[in-house]
């Protein structure tokens, strides 16, 4: 058993080695065994084999001298005076720690506790004196308060450490009693910060400061933090500061959204109101409690933004959007969306732009030239903002849709004329504007603006109109581009849309085989003549409709139309041939005295030019005899000839317009760089009779798509009343119409017997079988 005893004995001096404070220290081990219920197990001595190591309870607990409790509040009281006056302690903290260990031990805590308590309000309740002067400033007294905060968290967390175990074993056993640090800050709270008179000296003070940095001034940003940070700690934070800092900052900003949003045009104040955003979330980030963020930063939003959301509008989003200004109307959108209708406001008026705006472009008939192309560069305009402000917002794409199927609209019919005319312009020969990728993407940009049109076939019959001379007088300068943009037709407005377009491009097609099966027909003839003759067989249907103009042709013509007509129909049985000579065009050789040149010119200028073989004058009325050209059209053919660049012909008296008593006289000195000319072909120019007439076609297809309508309903229905059927042709008829026009279509049926009124009700209709 000696080994045995030996490992109790270097057991029982290494306990001994870590205490002080007790004069016995066979006692000391005693309770340290009793305590710990430890046991080890070592090697018995001499190498023996391994064995357990039990050390038992004292039958007997030692007792405490009498006065040991006292003089260890003592020196634990000295030792607490000396951290709290900042002085040296006598004693060794580890000796401090394990003397309140040991008055634990042996059921003290109570009094230690209160003890502690004591002495802790004693000293708390002396530091208000300093707090009385009134000599001093709101700096020097939040200096001053922040001082006492610090040396007294200081001292806390000193005495905390020293009676650590007593607030790990008591306190933590009593939920009623709050832990030393809490006892502390209780303290603290009670009788310091709840002092009426600090209390007001410290928020003035720290709202002072708040106010100066406000207004631009530096401020101690650290004595803030440090002086918030306790009030969040003592838990008055919320009570006693924040509410009074929400005010302030309420009457400041709206006392400073109201005068600047008098001073200030609309992007400067836009800048104001987010620096002030972004200095009140630094603020949060630097001194005030991150709960103060929401309704600190809805404050400021409120008062500098939500009450003046209209005002802001008005006074500037017009300029914004009309200088384009995109980091403003970014900065705008960004602002508005914070804010409670915010961004429904800002939508709404963008609405209501882009309706004013362009309304101006469309009902403006002297902007007519331009329109189309303005309408582009204000969607593209528009689509920009949307997508570089407005951050591709949903309804702002939809609002702006609805907004320029509005406008659009505004002004019936000519948009649509225009847009097609501007087509026209972009796929006609000549247009080297744009390679063929640029010309797809204007051909996608002008469908975009197309789809807002409601009269689709008022565009369709002037396409078609321009497309027919494209074709019919070779001006189309991409056959692949032509293809394109009747795909786009096709799919935007469905095969019944491109039919008689598709049908005029089969005609081509067809011609042109026809041409090569009819030159080998000229060769055989006997006397084919010296004139190369190409003639377009057009369906009827599908082309425009054009009025036959009878002319006086030379006799080498008629003969070749005579062979083409006997060609033609003899393959063709049934058929019958009407000549268009208004789409006609020729080739002409001519000689002057600089040398020879070609014409290409249209057919009522070769009749005219033709005449000049037999004679070098003539007058107006004799070049009508001889052509049979209509009055009209022969004044526009003669000013081509006469009157424009290329004066092949002399006008006496001299003028731009040409008169019924002028004569013409050929123009032996003519001169000109090229040597293929190209007259402009009046024909190509549309007059303003063929656009009242195509307008007037449509107007008489859309009562024809009307009737067929009310029939096919009625039909359908048998009876109906006028409300259900005129709401039904809304919905099946593709172009707008007013109540009146349909007023006056069922009473045009009713007059034709296609439907009845019902006897005993005038507005109930009945189909006429």
């Amino acid at each position: 058993m000696a080994g045995e005893s030996q490992k109790k004995q270097h057991h029982f001096s290494t306990l001994v080695g870590h205490t002080n404070g007790l004069t016995k220290p066979a006692s000391l081990a005693a309770v340290a065994g009793a305590r710990s219920g430890a046991a080890g197990s070592g090697a018995a001595g001499g190498g023996g084999a391994s064995k357990k190591l039990v050390i038992k309870n004292f039958r007997e607990r030692p007792t405490l001298p009498d006065n040991y409790t006292q003089e260890t509040w003592q020196k634990l009281h000295e030792a607490v005076r000396a951290i709290q006056n900042s002085t040296s302690i006598k004693y060794n903290l580890e000796e401090l720690y394990q003397a309140v260990e040991n008055v634990c031990s042996y059921k003290a805590s109570p009094t230690l506790y209160r003890q502690l308590r004591q002495v802790c309000e004693d000293h708390v309740k002396a530091q208000i004196l300093q707090f009385r002067e009134d000599s001093l400033d709101s700096l020097l007294f939040l200096k001053k308060i922040n001082k006492c905060w610090q040396d007294h968290c200081r001292q806390m967390i000193m005495i905390r450490s020293i009676f650590l175990f007593l607030d790990r074993t008591y306190v933590l056993q009593n939920s009623m009693l709050p832990s030393i640090w809490d006892m502390g800050l209780e303290l603290f709270r009670n009788h310091i910060i709840s002092d009426k008179q600090v209390q007001t000296k410290t928020i003035d003070g720290i709202l002072l400061l708040i106010e100066r940095e406000r207004n631009g001034e530096t401020v101690d940003r650290s004595l803030l933090r440090s002086l918030l940070s306790m009030l969040s700690d003592l838990q008055v934070y919320k009570d006693s500061f924040e509410q009074r800092f929400l005010e302030d900052t309420n009457c400041l900003y709206t006392a400073e959204g109201q005068k600047l949003m008098q001073a200030r045009e609309v992007p400067e104040y836009l800048h104001h109101v987010n620096r002030r955003l972004e200095e009140e979330a630094d603020r949060v980030v630097t001194y005030l409690d991150h709960a103060t963020q929401k309704p600190l930063i809805a404050c400021v939003e409120r008062q500098l933004l939500g009450e003046h959301l209209a005002a802001i509008l008005q006074k500037g989003l017009d300029n914004l959007l009309n200088e384009n200004r995109i980091a403003d109307l970014t900065q705008m959108y960004q602002l508005f969306s914070r804010v409670k209708n915010g961004q429904q406001l800002l939508l709404q008026y963008w609405s209501e732009y882009i309706k004013n705006f362009g309304t101006t472009i469309v009902v403006n008939p002297e902007r007519d030239k331009d329109m189309v192309q303005e309408l582009l560069d204000f969607k593209d305009k528009v689509d920009h903002i949307i997508e570089v402000c407005f951050q591709k917002n949903e309804k702002c794409i939809n609002l702006m849709k609805e907004s320029f199927e509005t406008f659009i609209n505004k002004r019936p019919n000519k948009p649509a004329e225009l847009i097609a005319k501007h087509v026209d312009s972009k796929l006609r020969a000549g247009n080297k504007e744009a390679t063929d990728e640029e010309l797809e993407r204007i051909l996608d940009k002008i469908m975009i603006i197309f789809r807002f049109i409601h009269g689709k076939d008022v565009f369709e019959a002037f396409y078609k109109k321009d497309l027919a001379k494209r074709l019919l007088v070779g001006k189309s300068a991409s056959v692949d581009a032509e293809k394109s943009m009747l795909s786009k037709l096709k799919h935007e407005c469905g095969a019944a849309f491109t039919s008689k377009l598709e049908g005029m491009f089969k005609d081509m097609e067809l011609s042109k085989d026809i041409m090569v099966q009819f030159k080998q027909y000229v060769q055989n003839q006997s006397d084919p003549g010296n004139i190369d003759l190409t003639v377009n067989i057009l369906t009827m249907g599908y082309w425009p409709t054009y009025t036959p103009m009878d002319v006086l042709l030379p006799p080498e013509m008629v003969k070749l139309q005579e062979i083409f007509k006997t060609f033609y129909l003899g393959k063709h049985s049934g058929r019958k041939l009407q000549w268009q000579t208004s789409l006609g065009h020729a080739v002409l050789k001519a000689e002057f005295k600089e040398g020879k040149k070609e014409f290409q010119v249209s057919l009522f200028q070769t009749l005219v030019l033709l005449m000049f073989n037999e004679g070098d004058e003539f007058n107006f009325e004799e070049i009508k005899m001889a052509t049979g050209i209509e009055e009209n059209e022969l004044k526009r053919t003669l000013q081509s000839l006469a009157c424009g660049k290329a004066r092949v012909l002399n006008k006496i008296p001299r003028g731009k317009d040409v008169e019924d008593g002028d004569k013409l006289i050929f123009n032996a000195d003519f001169k000109h760089k090229l040597f293929r000319i190209k007259i402009n072909q009046i024909q190509m120019k549309e007059t303003v009779e063929e656009q009242v007439s195509t307008t007037e076609r449509v107007f008489q297809d859309r009562q024809y798509q009307i009737d067929a309508a009310i029939v096919r309903i009625m039909k359908m229905r048998k009876t109906l009343g006028h409300n259900l059927l005129v709401s039904e042709l809304y919905n099946q008829l593709k172009f707008p119409v007013k109540p009146g026009d349909l007023k006056k279509r069922i009473e045009s049926l009713i007059d034709r017997e296609y439907m009845e009124r019902d006897k005993d009700n005038p507005n109930q209709y009945h189909y006429v079988a």
